[in-house]
């Protein structure tokens, strides 16, 4: 997929910073490509803990990942006549050729005046189960993250996995589903203690040490995980509903190399502007460093306007790049 189109501001990820740039550059009148490794929107507190509680977002004394993002979608929403998205592609390449930026991705390639990075630690994904045909369940019921509880309402859910996600969840859906079973490869657990705790008090089927040997199932629905014994000859076949892989996600920078700009370990390095070491270029929230950095979302909600804006002003120099109060932008 190759777009002729050149957008005003393309911006690398779509979490909570990348959202909110990309809502600041339509209040300012530019048009927005966002390009998102993943496939859905909202970045690490969407994936990771949609239904945990955050308490460091200004105005909010408290909300989750999934409340977070679907307010930035939402408000985002007021430009989407100037805001397009690309999900599952992951940005190999950018390169400058008469001031204009040709964007490679794992799908084709995007054109754009000015590139704001807001790909945290890098692209993240999900570690995969590992077995056979996984791809062909993948996001039907087989998930690699759980957006709400309510979805595995009376259903025989399998939960694959050790750590603090897998036993949360183990334990939120007793009760709710019809039966949960989790299996880990090993004896104990990772996860916080107290949890491990409750999770040895509830009805949830623990199976330990056991891995996964092999996914059955038809029409894109798995049906069933057979599961064998560590150090024996034992196997297993689970029927199921829904298959959650709680492997945990991976983030990488690998093409961070390729991108034509300073970079220390796995963020880029910026000024005081935001600006990277190529012109034209910027990089905002966990994706940028600097001295005194702190990683917060609240931080990056920061970083994204002054960044946005020194975008404009390389866009068009000569053009009146004073940012003004959206109460002054926006008429009801």
């Amino acid at each position: 997929m190759s777009e002729e189109k050149i957008y005003d501001i393309t911006i690398i990820g779509g979490g909570p910073v990348g959202l909110w740039a990309a809502f600041y550059a339509g209040l300012r009148g530019m048009t927005v490509n966002i390009i998102e490794s993943l496939s859905e929107l909202g970045g690490q507190p969407a994936i990771l803990y949609p239904e945990k509680k955050i308490y460091d977002i200004p105005a909010f004394p408290q909300t989750t990942g999934a409340e977070l993002t679907e307010n930035l979608l939402t408000q985002l929403k007021r430009f989407e006549d100037r805001v397009n998205i690309h999900l599952k592609e992951e940005v190999q390449t950018f390169e400058k050729t008469d001031g204009i930026f040709t964007i490679a991705t794992s799908k084709g390639q995007h054109l754009s005046k000015a590139i704001v990075i807001a790909c945290g630690n890098g692209a993240f994904a999900p570690r995969p189960l590992g077995v056979d045909n996984e791809e062909d369940y993948a996001d039907n019921n087989l998930f690699y993250n759980v957006h709400s509880r309510d979805q595995f309402a009376g259903k025989k859910v399998v939960i694959a996995g050790g750590g603090d996600s897998a036993v949360d969840w183990a334990n939120h859906l007793d009760g709710i589903a019809e039966s949960v079973t989790l299996i880990h490869r090993r004896d104990a657990f990772r996860a916080h203690e107290h949890s491990v705790e409750l999770l040895h008090q509830s009805s949830v089927n623990v199976m330990t040490p056991y891995v996964p040997l092999e996914i059955k199932g038809e029409n894109g629905l798995t049906q069933s995980l057979t599961v064998q014994k560590v150090k024996s000859d034992e196997v297993v076949e689970l029927p199921l509903d829904a298959l959650i892989v709680s492997f945990g996600f991976s983030t990488n920078n690998k093409n961070l190399r390729n991108w034509n700009v300073d970079f220390k370990r796995s963020s880029v390095t910026v000024n005081a502007q935001f600006e990277t070491s190529q012109e034209g270029v910027y990089a905002i929230g966990d994706a940028a460093e600097y001295e005194g950095k702190i990683d917060l979302i609240a931080v990056g909600m920061g970083e994204a306007p002054i960044a946005i804006n020194q975008a404009i002003q390389y866009i068009d120099p000569d053009g009146k790049n004073r940012p003004v109060h959206s109460t002054s932008l926006i008429e009801e």
